[in-house]
């Protein structure tokens, strides 16, 4: 056993290190659904049913061969052919723009340490709403999701550039642009009817709800069990080395550093490696920002375009890092597409900023795409610069390859593959990505 050098950053009190100087954290809670509930939401996660023109499911953008996520910094939904890095525009149906943020891994979700979700947090658990739930669409938001997973899973359907559609494309595409998002007849509405149109998704459902109408949180809260039964990842060499097993040698000195010198768990605490907080850390911003189609600006300012406190500009939430060596490109906008790239920018950000590599980012081929036009300008650049949180901290090359030993350690190889897998058919008979 070692001792993690805990002391010399105080990220754990007295009470929360064992006798043999390990890091003891309290026990996650996780979700349980049924068997019927986790079978109906596996074949809802992989069935383009729910996107406005029936050609993009969840697992497009967030697909177990690429980690829970897709394999590229900013993916192309609605418009895309294809999957992961091999997807391409659609010539007979051009995508508007990438999206704006990296697709997230989905490992743990279902655990009840996660209350917020989204790059930038903007949907979170709020005892003090009609839903429980605070989110862009206010007292539009509706009861009924059982969990605050329940409602993220559902949010891509109303985004043109994700899985809606643009314009004039579908019922559900036209009822988006037009604002009928939660009301009767609204996006929502038409999925659930195309769902309950179909006899074998009725029939799952009457096991699971009965034979009531089946309403859009009802599908939400199953893809919900889903997620959170098929990406539990609790049992990596870190979670057995907790338990008294030995980690491999090469991780040792990492766990070292990263609870010690160099101070990665300041954020990245917690079970998961993760404060949920939200910090500012100079990554770089490609791509096509985050902003509404009325602005005319690449950037993404993050936290603040929840809070509206200008302490929060450029703050992104802390990712957890279980299963991070198959979850890149890394960072908000998928700046990084090497674990130790963006190891590396979190030991001197301001200057990893000034000199990014461009060669790191994946990106699908899109002719016309402004991926650059923050990086370009430097009062943009300066902006970014000028809100990071990180001091500078100085490792050795083997220093820096220890970390990423121990950051390998946290893979949970039963839960990179998935439980159930991928489907061969859906029940609405569309293509299987």
């Amino acid at each position: 056993m070692i001792s993690c050098c805990l002391a010399a950053i105080a990220v754990f009190s007295a009470e929360m290190v064992s006798a043999e100087g390990l890091p003891v954290f309290p026990q996650a809670v996780f979700s349980i659904a049924s068997d019927d509930d986790v079978a109906l939401g596996h074949l809802l996660f992989y069935d383009p049913i729910l996107s406005g023109n029936k050609n993009i499911a969840c697992a497009t953008c967030h697909h177990p061969k690429f980690g829970t996520s897709d394999g590229v910094s900013l993916a192309l939904g609605e418009g895309g052919i294809g999957l992961g890095p091999e997807r391409r525009p659609d010539n007979a149906n051009m995508p508007e723009q990438r999206i704006g943020r990296n697709a997230p891994a989905l490992f743990n979700l279902g655990a009840a340490e996660f209350t917020s979700l989204f790059h930038d947090g903007r949907l979170e658990a709020d005892d003090s709403r009609p839903s429980g739930i605070r989110t862009p669409l206010a007292e539009e938001m509706v009861a009924g999701f059982d969990s605050i997973l329940s409602a993220q899973a559902m949010f891509p359907v109303l985004s043109g550039d994700e899985m809606a559609g643009q314009y004039s494309e579908s019922d559900v595409s036209k009822a988006v642009r037009q604002g009928f998002l939660t009301h009767e007849n609204g996006a929502w509405d038409l999925i659930s009817a195309r769902v309950a149109g179909i006899p074998e998704y009725r029939q799952m459902f009457d096991k699971v709800i009965g034979t009531r109408e089946i309403r859009f949180t009802d599908i939400s809260n199953v893809v919900a069990d889903f997620i959170a039964f098929e990406w539990r990842a609790d049992d990596s060499p870190f979670d057995r080395h907790l338990d008294g097993q030995n980690l491999p040698d090469d991780s040792v000195a990492g766990l070292e550093l990263f609870y010690g010198k160099a101070e990665c768990a300041t954020c990245h605490s917690g079970l998961f490696q993760t404060d949920h907080k939200f910090h500012a850390i100079a990554i770089p911003q490609i791509g096509p920002g985050k902003a509404a189609r009325f602005e005319a600006h690449n950037r993404d300012t993050g936290r603040i375009r929840v809070t509206g406190q200008i302490e929060d500009a450029y703050k992104f939430r802390t990712p957890s890092l279980r299963n991070i060596s198959a979850t890149g490109p890394y960072g908000h906008d998928g700046a990084y597409s090497t674990l130790e790239a963006v190891v590396r920018h979190h030991l001197d950000p301001i200057n990893s900023l000034n000199d990014y590599d461009r060669s790191q980012a994946i990106f699908p081929t899109f002719e016309g795409a402004q991926d650059w036009a923050i990086l370009d300008n430097p009062s943009e650049v300066a902006a970014i610069a000028a809100a990071n949180e990180l001091d500078p901290i100085a490792l050795e090359d083997h220093e820096v390859e220890a970390i990423l030993a121990f950051l390998r350690s946290l893979s949970d190889e039963t839960s990179l593959y998935g439980r159930l897998g991928v489907p061969d058919r859906v029940p609405s008979g569309l293509p299987v990505d």
